[in-house]
């Protein structure tokens, strides 16, 4: 009976020893980025979307047209997984001390685009229209992985489309927003 009633005062002052260790370690960060946003970009975002928009597609040669989408159960899991790499990277985006892109780094394409110190104080000036369009990203890259579960190739495509429109309106507002060519 004893024993019974030490069992709360034991499982209290564990919780508050747990507790005491969170609060100590609060002021260290969480996470250590060693990727830029860039990075992310080109090395996972960028090569994984592709394969997911890549694999419904018609393709026109001389020999005709061929209409690409996954068929099997084994191209619709790669498919999916290529879109789950896409949205867990959208997350490693909002991780608090990423830089834009490695020191001196050429961040333009085409020449519009900002320079990577540009492009990191839009952010940290608008962090909470950034979260909202990492957010965005994640919310279009679900839509994708739902018609993938559902094997509907139409809906992949139109889902690729949020995809793309996601992408855009972030690089239209933090990468390239003085562009002046026609959207």
């Amino acid at each position: 009976m004893k024993n019974a009633a030490l069992l709360p005062t034991l499982i209290v002052g564990v919780l508050l020893s747990a507790c005491a260790n969170v609060a100590k370690h609060e002021g260290e960060a969480l996470y250590k980025p060693s990727a830029s946003i860039q990075d992310i970009m080109l090395s996972i975002i960028d090569p994984n979307i592709d394969y997911v928009w890549n694999s419904v597609a018609s393709v026109s040669t001389a020999q005709g047209t061929e209409e690409r989408s996954p068929r099997t159960d084994e191209e619709w899991r790669l498919v999916r997984q290529h879109a789950l790499v896409v949205l867990e990277a959208s997350n490693l985006l909002l991780i608090e001390g990423r830089p834009v892109a490695a020191h001196d780094a050429n961040t333009s394409s085409g020449g519009a685009e900002l320079t990577a110190a540009e492009i990191q104080k839009a952010i940290a000036a608008n962090r909470a229209d950034y979260i909202q369009r990492a957010h965005s990203l994640h919310d279009a890259v679900q839509s994708v992985i739902a018609a993938i579960d559902q094997k509907n190739a139409e809906q992949l495509v139109e889902t690729g489309g949020a995809v793309d429109q996601a992408c855009e309106q972030c690089h239209a507002q933090f990468w390239y927003p003085n562009d002046k060519r026609p959207k």
